[in-house]
Formats: C-alpha cells, sequence, structure tokens
C-alpha cells in the first residue's frame, strides 16, 4: 500500500503543470483604426442591427477672388440606419453682392454593397435659374478610402449632367488632415439659358489643410482651382467674364 502511494506521488510530481491562460484586456484601438472605424460610421458602414442615426456636415469659407468677396457652402447630412437612409445635400456660392449658385438635393439611399450606396430623388436649383431635376447615383467609401460620388442630372427643361466627385483624407498626425478633392460635371448636351456647353463644362479641384480640434470642429485653409471648361469657358469670355483660376479659401468644418 505504502508503495502504490509513494508510485502515485512520484508521477504526479513529474507531470508538466498546465500552463494557466491569462486574460488581458483589450486595450484602445490604434489611431488609424479608432479613425477607420469613426468615418466607416459617418458613412454608415459599421452595423449589424437596424438602427437610427443621424449625421450632418456643414463647410463655409472666405475667399477674395479679383477685388470681390466670395463666399462658398457645402453642406449634407443624413438620417437611417445602415441600409436605408434619407440624405440631403446643399451647396451655394455668393459672388460680391451675386449669388451665383444655389442648390439643394433630396435623396433616398439603399446600400446594395460594402460601403456603396445606390440613391435616387431630385435636385432644385434656385441659382443660377430656377430648375429641377431627377437624380440617380451612387456614394460611398472606394478602395484606399476614397470618398466617391458619381451622380446624374436629368433636367425637366432638357439639360442632362454627370457629377463626379472624390476626396481623401490624409492623416498627418491625429489632428491634422490634408484631403485633395475634385469635382467636375460633364454636360451630355447644351444648356444655352446657363450659357454651358455639351462636355466637361467645370472643374474645381485642390487641397484643404484642416485642424481637427475635435472630430465636430475643424478650421481649414484650401489652395483651389475652379475654372469652366471647353465651350462653356469660351461663352464665358465672349460675354466677358473670368472663365476662373486658383483661389486661397480659409474656413470651418463641422459635423454633428
Amino acid at each position: 500500500m505504502r508503495f502504490i502511494m509513494a508510485a502515485a506521488a512520484a508521477a504526479a510530481a513529474s507531470t508538466p503543470a498546465a500552463p494557466q491562460t491569462v486574460e488581458v484586456p483589450a486595450g484602445p484601438p490604434a489611431p488609424q483604426e479608432k479613425d477607420v472605424m469613426e468615418r466607416q460610421i459617418e458613412m454608415g458602414g459599421m452595423g449589424h442591427e437596424e438602427r437610427t442615426f443621424t449625421y450632418n456636415r456643414i463647410e463655409a469659407d472666405y475667399s477674395r477672388q479679383r477685388g470681390k468677396n466670395v463666399g462658398n457652402y457645402d453642406a449634407e447630412g443624413w438620417v437611417g440606419g445602415d441600409r436605408d437612409k434619407f440624405w440631403y445635400k446643399s451647396e451655394g456660392e455668393k459672388n460680391g453682392p451675386r449669388t451665383e449658385q444655389l442648390e439643394f438635393q433630396a435623396l433616398y439611399s439603399r446600400n446594395v454593397f460594402t460601403y456603396f450606396d445606390v440613391q435616387g430623388g431630385v435636385r432644385y436649383d434656385v441659382k443660377p435659374d430656377s430648375r429641377g431635376y431627377a437624380v440617380f447615383g451612387i456614394q460611398g467609401l472606394s478602395p484606399y478610402r476614397l470618398e466617391t460620388q458619381v451622380h446624374a442630372f436629368v433636367g425637366f427643361k432638357g439639360d442632362v449632367s454627370i457629377r463626379y466627385k472624390q476626396s481623401f483624407d490624409l492623416l498627418m498626425t491625429n489632428r491634422l488632415i490634408v484631403a485633395p478633392t475634385l469635382e467636375t460635371d460633364f454636360y451630355l448636351n447644351d444648356a444655352p439659358r446657363r450659357r454651358v456647353k455639351s462636355g466637361f463644362s467645370v472643374i474645381e479641384t485642390g487641397v484643404q489643410t484642416r485642424y481637427e480640434f475635435s472630430r465636430k470642429f475643424a478650421p481649414y485653409v484650401a489652395i483651389v482651382y475652379e475654372s469652366k471648361l471647353g465651350g462653356t469657358a469660351r461663352l464665358a469670355r465672349l460675354d466677358g467674364e473670368n472663365a476662373g483660376g486658383w483661389a486661397l479659401r480659409t474656413g470651418i468644418r463641422a459635423w454633428f
């Protein structure tokens, strides 16, 4: 009996102890991972439950061009869930005492691809003249985190155009962000009352540098090249207008 007990004790002593698993609490996500997550939430690209969220963004800036004070604003937002949203968009430009552009859009948006929505709705322009459009397009976050919008506008007065917009946020630090931007309009036919010829009619491209004191507020400086193109530029020069050029804009960006 003593021999059996001694053998059992020796076998127990020679068996290696099982390794212990230590649970380490998960730390906060890395800054760039956190930024991606937050921007996916902005675009409505995270979550599995159909919850209702809201998002609003506005940019407003000022520049001095050819002796005139020029103001621009660009606003957009949505309400809805991961799959279905209602979007609104608006942009405008005031050149001296004259409002040169003022438009509004109301869109239904349906998520059909990863980070991409198909959209449809209406657009109404107050300036340069009053007219409405049916709108069809896509919007989302393409590879390499390029925020992309492509929309077709079918005018109730016969003009048809396509607008392409793209931007990219390059994080220099967690707060300092450089954002190249591009926007252009392509008309499939002439719009005589607007002095627009078919083809590429206008381009706006540049680089915006902003400092985010918080993710919801950031002043910025932007170097922007905005110009009419092709036949539209020729019509502008015939009318005695400047087709466009470079501008230094200062403004603020906020979202809530």
